[in-house]
């Protein structure tokens, strides 16, 4: 007899993000806008923080939920941007990566056969993180109403069962650009209460926001400390630090101890190096978010003109996070339609199909990069669409 991967290890689906970068990194010149990042290095203050501590000694293992002076530094910026009192020894673990912070906070509220309801399209890891802890991720589309995404309530309603456990959304959303309003916020957190059901916010480009739907829009705000609430976080996109592997977790105290407890068997830490560099992009990284929303707004306009100059293209305008979502109309294999756009014209985008349930139809478009690579994208882009 052989011996074989667990079926649940099998269960989990290969990214279609990543099976595109992967042919993409074969080739020359490719203009790199599938991935979610921006291709602007790291601040030079945040690498300089980071060699300090080095220097400093920060080397070694720390707490498992992180150093207390790094949840002590979000404990402060949660009190600065939005008004949040959080306990720093209790309410905040310190993670390598959002992902991971996912990973943790998922782990704690699944038992196998359960379920989950993910508002989709989405950054497909999460679904795939609900796959590994052998339990079921119901996607929810969002539809799109008039020129905005919204959340159909009436659906999620009729899709709780006994087995439900928690219901998951991200905003600023990943990848439509959607922002949910306070009003969004407020029927989510009732809805959940209501089901006894965990809340888990993916608001990794929380400070990356452009409209008036919601500025600072974080759920904590309207959450009390004993709501059943997770916000799960990054200092990736904001600070450009993807590479740098760190982010965090707030949640319920009891959610937090356990993350922590679980966090000994996965990675014990994030280095503790990375941890003092965050707490100075914390400190001293507004100026450097200001002007990163000022690249990105324009940014946006300008992909949105050209987009929506395109026959066949619809362009829901976002407001936040930096992605485009648009449609092509008569568009049913957004996969293949990418990998031959990569192939022909060297213009990397990321499938629709790639981010579940309402993703089919359209592709994604990262413009957190220099205006001569979109000018020059776009252009391709717009030839291969009329010629299709």
């Amino acid at each position: 007899m052989q011996a074989t991967v667990s079926s649940s290890a099998q269960a989990v689906a290969p990214s279609r993000i990543r099976a595109l970068a992967e042919i993409a990194m074969t080739m020359e010149g490719v203009q790199k806008l599938y991935f979610g990042e921006s291709n602007l290095p790291t601040p030079e203050f945040i690498q300089r923080a980071g060699t300090e501590a080095m220097a400093a000694g920060f080397t070694t293992y720390t707490s498992n939920a992180g150093l207390l002076s790094t949840r002590e530094a979000l404990a402060a910026y949660y009190a600065q941007h939005h008004g949040v009192t959080l306990n720093p020894a209790q309410e905040i673990i310190v993670t390598s990566s959002g992902v991971q912070a996912l990973n943790l906070s998922i782990g704690c509220l699944l038992d196998p056969g359960d379920e989950a309801l993910i508002l989709t399209p989405a950054w497909p890891n999460a679904c795939s993180i609900v796959t590994m802890n052998q339990a079921r991720a119901i996607e929810m589309a969002q539809p799109l109403v008039g020129a905005r995404y919204a959340i159909d309530f009436e659906a999620l309603e009729a899709a709780v069962t006994p087995r439900t456990r928690f219901l998951m959304y991200t905003s600023p959303s990943n990848p439509l650009g959607w922002v949910a309003t306070l009003q969004d916020q407020q029927r989510l957190l009732e809805f959940t209460r209501r089901h006894g059901l965990w809340l888990l916010a993916d608001e990794v480009y929380e400070r990356l926001t452009y409209g008036p739907a919601n500025p600072e829009p974080s759920i904590l705000r309207l959450a009390t400390r004993e709501d059943a609430v997770i916000v799960a976080q990054s200092f990736s996109k904001s600070y450009c630090m993807t590479g740098w592997r760190l982010g965090w977790i707030v949640g319920r105290k009891d959610l937090i101890a356990k993350a922590t407890q679980r966090n000994e068997f996965i990675v014990s830490c994030a280095p503790a190096f990375v941890q003092k560099a965050g707490e100075v992009a914390l400190r001293d990284g507004e100026p450097f978010i200001a002007e990163l929303l000022r690249m990105l707004k324009g940014n946006r306009d300008y992909c949105t003109e050209i987009l929506r100059s395109i026959p066949g293209v619809t362009v829901p305008e976002p407001d936040g996070a930096f992605y485009l979502f648009p449609q092509i109309a008569g568009l049913t294999d957004s996969f293949g339609f990418c990998k031959r756009l990569l192939l022909e014209t060297k213009v990397g985008l990321a499938p629709g199909v790639a981010f579940g349930n309402g993703g089919e139809g359209s592709v994604r478009l990262c413009y957190a990069v220099e205006r001569p690579i979109l000018e020059t994208a776009l252009a391709s882009f717009r030839n291969f669409v009329v010629a299709s």
